[in-house]
């Protein structure tokens, strides 16, 4: 434990380092001033391989400054908030001593000094101290315990609502999605629109080039598909085996089309090969549909007529976009 000794008077000074060096307080520094003991403490400055003190003793009544005012400057900094400062005075005065306490000393011994309660009195304050910084480290540790928590929350919704094979959102979150831009275009009045998207001859091409290309096929036409979400509103997820649900927002049928076909082209544009495919190349094959929520319809059922809409799409040959006529706006 490190004190530091604030005191004009040599004498003074030395016969408190004698006390408390008697008592077993072997690193004790002196300073004669407040603006000496600003630079033991690093307040004007920096200080090369400063060691800042566990106890200041302060006498109130120097030249320059005082006591109260230095006190009050050290208090001043952040970090010596919790330092603990015992005033040192030859007067028991109760409108002075207020002041000290007012300006954040912890606690105050009067000249001359009685060696048992001067050394009660720093044992306490060291024992204040060694309990602050424990209570410091516990908060740190807390801090910094509820930061690494919430990486891992924040870690673990992430995984929860991302397909672990694609990288993008899997069916669960894309439900709550759905779910949620269902309710806004109900208040808002305007259609939902929706698309169902199924990789054309995907078990063929599983058999013919393994399931650990089929895998990488998967991932490169999600990551193709989720490239065409230019929107906040559009979502793309992975609804299970290879297919793939899509939400596009505030637009009208024309507009739906011409995403659905965008998606088409693109991912028929990877050009990843698929020699039983009609195309020598991965397609596939959308289903849209569009409804303005109303009273009696909901999420499935705009699920449903663009499911119908892609098995249409898939008996007229595949690689194209069939729209629900009857899941219209």
């Amino acid at each position: 434990m490190r004190i530091l000794i604030v005191d004009d008077s040599v004498d003074d000074r030395r016969l408190l380092e004698a006390i408390l060096g008697n008592a077993g307080y072997k690193d004790v520094i002196g300073a004669a001033s407040a603006r000496e003991a600003f630079k033991v403490l690093g307040l004007t400055g920096p200080v090369d391989g400063l060691v800042l003190p566990d106890l200041v003793l302060m006498d109130i009544m120097m030249p320059d400054m005082n006591g109260i005012e230095a006190l009050n400057i050290i208090r001043a900094t952040e970090s010596f908030r919790d330092l603990p400062v015992i005033m040192v005075t030859a007067m028991d005065q109760s409108d002075t001593l207020q002041a000290a306490f007012n300006a954040g000393a912890v606690d105050y011994i009067t000249k001359p000094y009685n060696r048992t309660e001067l050394l009660a009195r720093v044992r306490s304050s060291l024992r204040l101290k060694h309990e602050m910084d424990q209570r410091k480290t516990r908060e740190q540790e807390l801090v910094s315990m509820t930061v690494r928590l919430e990486q891992v929350i924040h870690t673990l919704q992430g995984l929860s609502t991302m397909d672990g094979l694609t990288g993008i959102s899997n069916r669960r979150h894309f439900d709550e999605i759905l779910d949620r831009e269902w309710r806004r275009a109900a208040r808002d009045g305007k259609p939902l629109s929706f698309m169902m998207a199924d990789i054309d001859f995907f078990k063929p091409y599983n058999d013919a080039y393994g399931h650990q290309a089929g895998d990488e096929c998967l991932r490169r036409v999600a990551k193709s598909l989720a490239g065409c979400m230019r929107r906040a509103g559009d979502w793309v997820a992975r609804y299970g085996g290879e297919e793939f649900a899509i939400l596009v927002s505030d637009t009208d049928r024309p507009g739906l089309l011409a995403v659905a076909e965008a998606l088409r082209k693109t991912v028929e544009g990877l050009g990843i090969e698929h020699l039983s495919a009609p195309g020598k190349v991965v397609s596939i094959s959308l289903g849209a549909a569009q409804m303005i929520p109303k009273p009696g319809s909901s999420p499935p059922m705009l699920v449903a007529a663009a499911d119908r809409a892609l098995y249409k799409a898939k008996q007229a040959g595949r690689n194209r976009v069939c729209f629900a006529e009857d899941g219209a706006a």
